[in-house]
């Protein structure tokens, strides 16, 4: 638990207090591109509008807060797609949704396009390590059967494409298992199966592409820094042309047994 959870489990307040009195704390760790007022007003609306959120936060507000503080780190709105809050027993859970992940994925800049699907028993798929993108031919208005796997990768803004990662259901139940509560009925895996597991294969996609708002930021300081040194440059030196591309041949993806 983080060091704010553990400061405020032995304070007797309700939680939309302690959200107040750790606003300092919460803001510090939003990524730039996030309002620190805007994010705590839908902070405490989160609290106001779900009963059952609000009653397990007043019983374990260090639980809540300790969700609140990730939230805020991977930058997201409190309560919505991209994070939302469940409760298991007295214990507030905060979970990032696949939205949410995508979402960083996009704010880094690198990728225009992110392409991640779940594959059904009587779906067509067929993907190889030598090919550059899966074939899955879905039939949306018939019974598409269990799911049995899923697949993601991204496009660049050069139109070339990342690792395409693959798993299949072996891989799923095992991320199931792992997660904390997920045979409970309030668990996203029991009401929202095809949300998780677009989650779980999105999240084995990330680190084959950027995901971080500050990445961006680095890759523009950087291009205006190359910029600045253009400009300044005496006359008489020759400026080096940039490295040619290197083909590397076709991208592997891989296949999670």
């Amino acid at each position: 638990m983080s060091h704010i959870g553990n400061a405020i489990e032995k304070r007797d307040n309700g939680p939309e207090a302690l959200v107040r009195r750790y606003k300092d704390d919460l803001t510090l760790v939003l990524p730039s591109h996030v309002k620190g007022e805007t994010w705590m007003r839908l902070a405490y609306g989160a609290l106001r509008s779900n009963q059952q959120l609000l009653q397990a936060a007043t019983r374990n507000p260090g639980s809540f807060m300790s969700a609140l503080q990730e939230c805020a780190r991977l930058g997201h709105e409190p309560g919505t797609d991209a994070f939302y809050f469940v409760v298991f027993g007295n214990e507030v859970q905060g979970i990032e949704g696949y939205r949410g992940v995508v979402e960083r994925i996009y704010r880094a800049g690198a990728v225009k396009a992110v392409k991640a699907e779940v594959v059904y028993a009587n779906d067509h798929f067929e993907y190889s390590p030598d090919m550059d993108r899966p074939v899955h031919k879905p039939n949306y208005f018939s019974n598409r059967g269990p799911i049995i796997g899923a697949y993601a990768y991204g496009v660049f803004q050069d139109g070339s494409t990342s690792k395409v990662v693959v798993i299949d259901r072996t891989y799923i139940d095992k991320v199931r298992k792992e997660a904390k509560g997920s045979s409970s009925p309030s668990s996203p895996w029991v009401k929202w199966e095809d949300g998780m597991v677009l989650k779980t294969v999105a999240k084995r996609l990330e680190p084959w592409v950027p995901s971080s708002t500050e990445w961006r930021k680095e890759q523009l300081r950087a291009a205006q820094e190359v910029a600045a040194e253009r400009t300044t440059a005496p006359q008489e030196y020759t400026a080096v042309g940039a490295p040619q591309d290197i083909d590397e041949g076709p991208i592997e993806g891989e296949l999670v047994d």
